[in-house]
């Protein structure tokens, strides 16, 4: 996969700034399309999804709840591509493809256009256990697959893909703002309480509750302009989110035109950064 934002304390980074080679390896399934992960290997997945899920519980919104319990995914080993492929196909007709730690946007895009979510196919070690730079299967698995169980947001990411597919390259940082304040970082309420639906929070440690109970950064209501008009770095919390307060809001995206509205937001301009500019290496 190209980018998944989430960065430091848990979070992969998001890979088009990504260094172009990596300390960890993509493992290659066998010939039924297995993963012979290690007894080690399994044990850190055990303790990541530990460490996370009683906050999953407390603060994601209920698609994504709904989505996890569909998967069933094991707790005590890493769940194998082939087996949440089954579930997907069966809700949405998606499935999971192992991909190495690095790919370009535009495979990333013709990949959701596909039905396909790339994922990459390692999992960190345990010396990178709060912080490692590329997005592993943890991240991939336990926080991008449960959305695509449901319809709505599997059809809304494969719009996503096709408008990446239709859009020049230089106008690819603009659209997948659309995807980073929505599948990565979407917040929603729920009777009246904020929840996330973003897969970069469901993996996140510490981004998960700063998003939705420190009261720390800014909420915006979600819309389409501002979204794309908003900088966003990825080392740190994010300090603005968006809303979708109406899921309908965010589905019906699916059906604009979004070069169309890339095309406005440049006219436009971005906002300017809530954020300090990214430190110059020493």
């Amino acid at each position: 996969m190209i980018f998944c934002p989430c960065f430091a304390r848990n979070f992969p980074k998001e890979r088009k700034v990504m260094p172009k080679s990596t300390a960890y390896t993509a493992k290659t399934p066998d010939k039924n399309g297995l993963i012979p992960y290690t007894s080690e290997e399994d044990a850190v997945w055990a303790d990541l999804v530990d460490a996370q899920w009683d906050a999953v519980q407390a603060h994601m919104a209920r698609p994504y709840l709904d989505g996890l319990k569909k998967l069933d995914m094991p707790r005590s080993k890493v769940p194998q591509c082939a087996d949440i492929s089954a579930v997907l196909q069966r809700e949405t007709g998606w499935k999971v493809a192992p991909v190495p730690a690095l790919i370009g946007f535009k495979t990333f895009f013709d990949m959701l256009a596909d039905r396909t979510f790339p994922a990459a196919s390692f999992i960190r070690s345990r010396e990178d256990f709060d912080y490692i730079e590329e997005p592993d299967i943890f991240h991939e698995i336990f926080g991008h697959t449960p959305l695509l169980t449901d319809p709505r947001f599997a059809a809304f990411s494969e719009a996503i893909g096709r408008a990446g597919q239709t859009v020049d390259k230089s106008q690819y940082s603009w659209l997948i703002r659309l995807y980073w304040f929505t599948i990565e970082f979407g917040l929603t309420y729920e009777n009246g309480a904020l929840k996330a639906l973003g897969s970069g929070l469901a993996s996140s440690k510490t981004e998960l509750p700063h998003a939705v109970i420190s009261g720390d950064p800014v909420v915006r209501p979600f819309d389409i302009q501002d979204i794309l008009r908003t900088p966003y770095r990825i080392d740190i919390h994010q300090p603005v989110y968006f809303v979708i307060e109406t899921l309908d809001d965010m589905f019906a995206a699916a059906d604009r035109d979004l070069t169309k509205d890339i095309v406005e937001a440049q006219s436009k301009g971005l906002f300017e950064p809530l954020y300090p500019p990214i430190p110059k290496a020493s």
